[in-house]
């Protein structure tokens, strides 16, 4: 019996059922059969043709897509099913990553859950927005109702894979052919879920003018559908909740697409309106902003009101339009005189803002820094700077503000403390009486600030005097060594005081036990005494984009099955297409670009193989073996510039070649006497501070004003979290007691 069933149903829309079925014949994989419901003679030839050795199974023109993936599933014979639309395609190697993930699974498992991309008339390959969501589910199997924001995914069933067993228990629920409605019902009918944050399907979406219109029954029907899943969700009140805000929120944007006759205009917005006042859960509260008073008038049935909103709304685009930049001007200055008159205002002791990585969320050394912050000094109020598309991923209950907002500049100009890891904007104001906290997020191997003017592949774009005047803003600048002290106070020269108390993002190496070792490593699919080797390259400043260094697959081979290699690209990729978008992920290769924190997968490895990343530095606190490969070392010195020659203090063996590190990793090198007596030295200066207090130092310095500040522990007395896996070296020593380690979340970090 084949482990997966690929059933690929439906006619050959526009032709692209040939790309489909070549790709499938162009990677086979002995553990999946391929069953084609063809729908129509073009359908049925081009399987014939182009998929030799395929189940074709004819349907006459026609068809539905729900009756032929009936249809499909009653010839397949995997014990699990894959759905995919004829329209639609499948990345390279899909099909054995699928088919290798399942087969880990348990059988209290249903639907294995998997991310895609998105591909128009226009362009292909485009991210979705699921692969946060699919990492932060991690690799354990989980129950909808301790994670109903996976009902946030994109519905489509071809991201879901389904166990053969559920199809036939469920198929009546399941046949239908409202896609989105089948997606959502097999979430919601499953007993457990599993996630694989790997592409592994390519959602193709036809031009909508080459589709046949949307009837009026086929608009009334996306409110029957939601109505429908909630009856599903009765008893089941975080899973109800989110799935009532999803049927609002496509209501109002199917309405609001227009494209409807009057009549049904009408109809569809009296139906959506009983479907939201009639489902609306208990003290269910609407958002702020003309968000809500979308949601009131769509409660009220207030078609004409909502009509006249939605004219207004259009009328003030098109003026905004015609006098775009004038507006834009004029809402600059508007925001700008709101921030000039909150500076006005006393400065708010209790009052902290915390940003890092240009708002992208709650992380790194500002993130530890509020956690402990919250430990020590809870009357302090954070309030976290985010973008508005990343504000949905904050940790639930945190309070944040968008950039544009008019709360934004009033919280920038009466905060007290001002923490981030890069720089807040050249127009925030530093007050007298406001403290601002430069954590930064690396230690610098390459050169920085000042530095790179010598370098133009690093300085291009660069404001140099910009630069110099939000440098002078700092308070304070952190540090986690005396070379980065030095580094800091030579590419930034300014007057701020150097913190010497290490980075609160390492803290988790001393703090962590065994426990969050073993956890991590299952989240991620890691069976015990497996080694696991993080493979985590940089950013190249003369590259455009990201270039492979090196043959993963053919690495993974070499390294044999007692050994998982987790990958993760740089952030700067994210959203980007990456060579990471068809990587195989299994039991031997996983893709981890999107996992966070970061700092979780540092626990996780036994083994660090890196280039010229600022991983290293954080990594050598765990004291377990580092590689370096350094394939481009002349080309990355002579166009970043660097602070000193890693090639002579390496923290471990260097690798010019894949084949020079496949000797490294397959021998004993990677963890002999000569890499433990390199790793003492490079940990000796360069995790310096770092003893697993970096953050409680900070907070009473910076906000208690607390002068007796708790030692640093030289390097030779700490006692990092030991490795879970393959033996790295000497027998580890015992971890920190449980009821020493702080409180507070993992954080994420960065590598330069």
């Amino acid at each position: 019996m084949p482990e997966l069933s690929v059933i690929v149903h439906g006619p050959n829309t526009q032709d692209h059922l040939t790309g489909l079925l070549d790709s499938l014949a162009a990677h086979p994989h002995p553990g999946t059969e391929v069953v084609v419901a063809a729908v129509g003679d073009w359908a049925r030839e081009t399987a014939e043709r182009h998929a030799p050795g395929v189940q074709v199974l004819p349907l006459p023109d026609g068809t539905s897509d729900a009756a032929a993936r009936t249809a499909g599933a009653a010839r397949a014979t995997g014990r699990w099913l894959h759905f995919v639309h004829a329209k639609d395609g499948l990345p390279p190697g899909g099909p054995r990553t699928i088919a290798e993930r399942v087969a880990e699974l348990p059988p209290t498992v249903d639907v294995l859950l998997i991310d895609h991309v998105r591909s128009t008339w226009r362009a292909l390959g485009l991210p979705s927005a699921d692969g946060p969501l699919l990492a932060r589910a991690g690799r354990t199997d989980l129950a909808l109702d301790d994670s109903a924001y996976l009902l946030r995914l994109t519905p489509l069933l071809g991201t879901r894979v389904l166990r053969a067993g559920f199809w036939r228990t469920h198929r009546d629920r399941l046949t239908t052919d409202d896609e989105p409605h089948a997606a959502l019902a097999a979430l919601l009918l499953a007993d457990r879920v599993a996630c694989l944050p790997h592409v592994a399907h390519e959602d193709r979406r036809l031009r909508p003018a080459s589709l046949p219109p949307v009837t009026a029954e086929q608009h009334y029907a996306l409110v029957d559908r939601y109505e429908s899943l909630l009856d599903l969700t009765r008893d089941r009140p975080a899973a109800y909740t989110v799935l009532y805000e999803i049927m609002v929120r496509d209501c109002l944007r199917t309405f609001a697409r227009g494209g409807m006759p009057e009549d049904v205009a009408r109809e569809f917005f009296r139906r959506a309106s009983l479907a939201a006042l009639r489902r609306r859960p208990e003290g269910h509260r609407r958002p702020a902003g003309l968000d809500g008073v979308r949601r009131s008038l769509l409660e009220e049935g207030a078609y004409t009101r909502y009509r006249a909103f939605q004219a207004a709304n259009r009328t003030r685009r098109a003026v905004r339009s015609t006098v775009r930049t004038g507006r834009r001007q004029l809402g600059t200055r508007v925001r700008d005189h709101q921030y000039r008159r909150a500076l006005h205002r006393p400065v708010d002791p209790q009052l902290a803002v915390f940003a890092a990585y240009w708002n992208r969320g709650v992380a790194c050394n500002p993130a530890a820094i509020a956690a402990k912050l919250a430990e020590l000094a809870p009357h302090i109020h954070p309030v976290w700077v985010v973008t508005a598309e990343n504000a949905a991923l904050l940790p639930p209950g945190t309070d944040h503000v968008v950039p544009g907002t008019r709360r934004y500049g009033e919280v920038l100009a009466t905060a007290k403390y001002l923490v981030n890891n890069v720089n807040f904007p050249n127009a925030v104001v530093k007050r007298p009486d406001a403290v601002h906290l430069q954590t930064h997020h690396g230690t610098p191997l390459k050169r920085m600030g000042l530095d790179q003017m010598s370098f133009p592949a690093a300085a291009q774009g660069l404001d140099f005097a910009a630069l110099l005047e939000r440098v002078d803003k700092w308070d304070y600048s952190l540090s986690s060594n005396s070379h980065t002290t030095r580094m800091w106070e030579r590419a930034y020269p300014s007057r701020f005081v150097s913190l010497d108390h290490g980075y609160p993002r390492n803290d988790v190496y001393y703090t962590a036990g065994a426990d969050d070792v073993r956890a991590v490593r299952e989240r991620l699919g890691i069976a015990p005494g497996r080694r696991a080797v993080l493979y985590a390259p940089t950013h190249r400043d003369y590259e455009a984009g990201w270039t492979p260094r090196l043959d993963l697959a053919a690495l993974a081979d070499r390294l044999g099955e007692g050994t998982v290699l987790l990958v993760r690209g740089h952030y700067f990729y994210d959203g980007a297409a990456s060579p990471l978008t068809g990587l195989r992920r299994s039991g031997r290769i996983v893709d981890v670009s999107s996992y966070d924190p970061v700092e979780e997968l540092c626990l996780a490895a036994d083994v660090l193989v890196t280039d010229y990343s600022s991983i290293m530095f954080d990594y050598a606190n765990l004291d377990r073996p580092l590689v370096i490969h350094a394939d481009d070392w002349e080309t990355y010195r002579t166009t970043r510039g660097v602070y000193f020659d890693l090639m002579a203090e390496a923290p471990g063996p260097v690798a010019r070649t894949q084949g020079e590190l496949t000797e490294i990793l397959t021998t004993d090198a990677w963890r002999d006497e000569g890499a433990a007596k390199a790793r003492a030295v490079f940990r000796r200066r360069f995790c310096e501070y770092d003893d697993g207090r970096a953050a409680e130092r900070v907070v009473r310095r910076v906000v208690l004003g607390q002068a007796g500040l708790p030692p640093v522990v030289p390097p030779h007395e700490r006692r990092p979290v030991p490795a879970a896996g393959a033996a790295s070296g000497p027998p580890p020593l015992a971890t920190v007691p449980a009821q020493q380690r702080p409180g507070g979340p993992l954080t994420v970090t960065d590598r330069f």
